[in-house]
């Protein structure tokens, strides 16, 4: 009987023991982590896009542009004309990063040019020029398409292409002659102007429809942008000869500031 109960106590001290340990063993483990189960909850909230809303964006645009008129059979020679733009422009925001832009710009160029000749009249080979100096005053009213590409917080990227209509004010030639007295008399019986004058009175069209393309960066209300225009007409109000044409192509670029 004796020995049956020292057995029995022998087992109940042994549970005991396991369970003490058990126990210990537990608290000494870390607790288990739970998992985060609202990062696949369909109902969390999501941080959404502002919706489009149509607006219109004013700006005010200066910058430098260069106007390259090279022309084919005409009689006074190619020319790059250099100045400054200065404007307003207004952008209608549209969905999807599009916008529309136009607007009115000044521009004032200017450029020169010498046109030489052969000495009429002697038996040397002396050239003779005129002086070309010419003042370009311009109007400029595009109509431009932007695709704007969001990069960092009010830092973006855009692209543009569109027409453009360029209006010419002015067109001056102070031009001076180098000339001997037969030589100047062979130039003037070609058609070709010894005095000063204005191109756009009656020797070039003032209309000058461009196409252009472009791109730049925009942070925040700045804009710095820079393309090219293609002119699309001939310039020639009255062609002498067939094939008589002149273009005028110009490069520029801008900073301009929203308000």
């Amino acid at each position: 009987m004796i020995s049956s109960m020292k057995k029995i106590f022998s087992v109940v001290l042994l549970a005991c023991v396991c369970a003490s340990w058990a126990l210990a063993d537990d608290v000494r483990k870390p607790e288990m982590q739970l998992a985060d189960h609202s990062f696949f909850d369909p109902t969390r909230k999501q941080k959404v896009e502002e919706p489009y809303k149509f607006r219109v964006e004013y700006r005010l645009e200066v910058g430098y542009v260069q106007n390259w008129q090279h022309s084919k059979r005409l009689n006074f020679p190619d020319m790059y004309l250099n100045g400054g733009r200065i404007g307003a422009t207004f952008t209608f925001v549209l969905p999807e990063h599009f916008t529309i832009e136009t607007g009115l710009l000044y521009s004032l160029t200017y450029g020169k040019h010498q046109q030489h000749f052969r000495s009429v009249g002697t038996d040397t080979t002396q050239v003779e020029y005129i002086q070309h100096r010419v003042t370009e005053h311009n109007l400029t009213i595009p109509v431009r398409c932007f695709y704007m590409i969001p990069v960092w917080k009010k830092l973006n990227l855009f692209f543009y292409t569109g027409p453009q209509l360029h209006i010419g004010l002015a067109q001056k030639d102070h031009l001076t002659t180098y000339l001997s007295g037969a030589t100047q008399t062979w130039v003037e019986a070609q058609g070709i102007a010894t005095q000063p004058y204005d191109r756009l009175d009656d020797e070039l069209v003032r209309a000058n429809i461009q196409w252009g393309i472009g791109g730049g960066i925009e942070w925040d209300r700045y804009r710095l942008e820079s393309g090219y225009d293609f002119g699309l007409n001939n310039l020639v109000r009255h062609p002498r000869i067939d094939g008589q044409h002149m273009w005028e192509w110009g490069w520029n670029i801008s900073l301009s500031y929203k308000f």
